[in-house]
């Protein structure tokens, strides 16, 4: 997959920036639990999350480009992965379900979105009271990868948008480009 600036966002590119599973066990996702991943695009967290969580658990998937949702079907179906659900929408206009996630996340997305804002709303919406609103995402910084740092979110703006839309925040730093920042809904 190419993304922002031409520079490619395939599995084995991942894998050399940061260890996706070992993001999803550090989050706490386990078998049976609800994930949202908004602005899954081909689905790489959308099939990590629905291997952990099992037939009992369930994997909901949004994102703009209707070939992404496509595909990622067709793999799921291909895979046997009937645990995901996913459509090809907008996420300020997108809410799975009420109260039901366990985590709503967004890979390395939350900048591509029109109003940002109201995509945590919806996000706020989804995520049950105990659950958790995590953002990985690339670190405000020139660097070799990646899209330009001057449309990337810094940590402290992912951090008062998090807050504005009714979460406590954590930060966790991962690596040389990502960090990762975690909401959980005031109650």
């Amino acid at each position: 997959m190419v993304c922002h600036g031409g520079f490619n966002l395939d599995e084995t590119t991942r894998r050399s920036w940061y260890d996706p599973e070992a993001i999803l066990e550090a989050i706490g996702l386990r078998e049976g639990m609800t994930f949202v991943d908004v602005g899954c695009a081909h689905g790489f967290f959308t099939f990590l999350a629905a291997k952990i969580v099992g037939e009992t658990g369930r994997v909901y998937g949004v994102d703009v480009d209707p070939a992404a949702i496509e595909k990622l079907m067709q793999k799921a179906k291909e895979e046997g992965l009937s645990n995901i659900t996913a459509k090809a929408a907008s996420a300020e206009e997108t809410v799975f379900c009420k109260e039901c996630a366990d985590f709503v996340f967004f890979s390395m997305s939350l900048h591509d979105f029109h109003d940002p804002a109201k995509v945590l709303v919806n996000a706020r919406a989804m995520i049950k009271p105990e659950g958790k609103l995590v953002d990985l995402d690339w670190k405000k910084q020139d660097k070799p990868v990646g899209p330009p740092s001057s449309i990337l979110f810094s940590e402290e703006k992912v951090t008062e948008l998090f807050e504005a839309a009714g979460f406590t925040v954590e930060s966790i730093a991962i690596g040389k480009y990502h960090y990762i920042i975690t909401g959980k809904p005031l109650t």
